[in-house]
């Protein structure tokens, strides 16, 4: 899977580094008819390259990685139709297919899209590696919020004069491995954003999922606030297990960005502080061999982390970034090595 993998990568390098088309369709955007030209058909290339070095206190130790290293193709076949593919060629050492959807536009506002692809769930859980403000993600979108799977989604954008967006579909609740298995469960999740003012961003989100024999169902309210400078962010999730086989599960994500336009050689600077927390975790498979109960797969924890970032562009495209990270456990918990005091230094490149 590997070579093929990268054998097809290599097949398209040649024609998708020429087809860089003036609009952007990153993500499987509609074509303006009446701006439409021949090389709109051709596919784009985008990439992001995170490489990072970290260094764990406890331990004395520290690890340099390639965190992704990922490729993109977007394009259309037609105005109302796109696609998306993208691969990871490295996600902590692995070979990984994360997008590959194709998209329609029936009518003015609608969207609808079949395949793998992110979940519409969370603020956070839904950022790709070049838009996250940190090196490291946070709980909720990295141990709690479900991010991506294999199904259908429906968007729709309300023609009112508050902007609200809203998305839902089915999907098959297990993940991007395990696609050939058949699901009795309905799997499904929900989102609506309000954009209230400029600047200011509501989002509401549900998801409910059942991996295995025990339904998990999620719930997550954010809101963000970008006025001058500042970046102040808030999200909160909140996730039940049916017939009370394992705790509820809380999950904070806060954090505050200041930037600081600069002249000379970087962009600007990028000021970070961030808290967020959550309860002990079950993942919903994992089980106790002797009672059959589920386990504890990501223990009870805290984290405050401070970070500089040096841009080369007002946008995500190409980040330096250094962050500490405190962690704070209670006496019961379990510290896995990764999930520990460190320091991390990141250079992200989009292109």
């Amino acid at each position: 899977m590997k070579k093929s993998a990268l054998m097809l990568l290599i097949a398209l390098l040649p024609f998708a580094a020429k087809a860089q088309s003036s609009y952007n369709n990153e993500d499987g955007k509609k074509i303006d008819k009446d701006k439409l030209e021949t090389k709109d058909y051709l596919p784009e290339i985008h990439g992001t390259i995170r490489a990072k070095y970290e260094y764990q206190t406890t331990m004395g130790a520290g690890r340099f990685e390639v965190r992704n290293a990922r490729v993109s193709f977007t394009g259309n076949v037609l105005p109302i139709v796109a696609y998306k593919a993208e691969i990871d060629l490295s996600d902590e050492g692995n070979i990984k297919m994360l997008d590959a959807y194709a998209r329609l536009f029936p009518v003015k506002g609608l969207t609808v899209t079949a395949g793998q692809m992110r979940v519409p769930f969370t603020i956070d859980a839904h950022r790709s590696p070049h838009q996250q403000y940190f090196a490291n993600r946070s709980f909720i979108a990295k141990q709690v919020g479900n991010v991506r799977d294999v199904g259908i989604t429906l968007g729709y954008t309300l023609p009112t004069d508050l902007p609200i967006t809203v998305e839902g579909g089915l999907y098959n609740g297990s993940g991007l491995t395990n696609q050939k298995e058949w699901h009795k469960e309905i799997n499904y999740s929900a989102k609506a954003r309000f954009l209230f003012t400029k600047g200011l961003n509501l989002t509401l989100s549900v998801q409910s999922i059942q991996p295995e024999e025990v339904r998990v169902q999620s719930y997550d309210i954010g809101a963000y606030y970008e006025f001058n400078r500042f970046h102040i962010e808030g999200e909160y999730l909140y996730k039940q297990y049916s017939d009370n086989a394992f705790g509820d599960v809380q999950a904070v994500n806060t954090f505050i960005n200041y930037d600081l336009p600069l002249r000379k050689v970087f962009n600007k600077m990028s000021f970070l502080l961030r808290y967020d927390m959550m309860t002990d975790q079950s993942d919903a498979k994992t089980t106790d061999e002797e009672t059959g109960a589920l386990t504890v797969t990501d223990y009870k924890r805290q984290r405050l982390t401070g970070g500089i970032t040096f841009s080369l562009s007002k946008a995500f495209r190409t980040d330096l970034r250094l962050n500490y990270e405190k962690y704070f456990y209670a006496k019961n918990s379990i510290a896995k090595e990764s999930e520990q005091d460190k320091i991390v230094l990141e250079l992200m490149v989009r292109f």
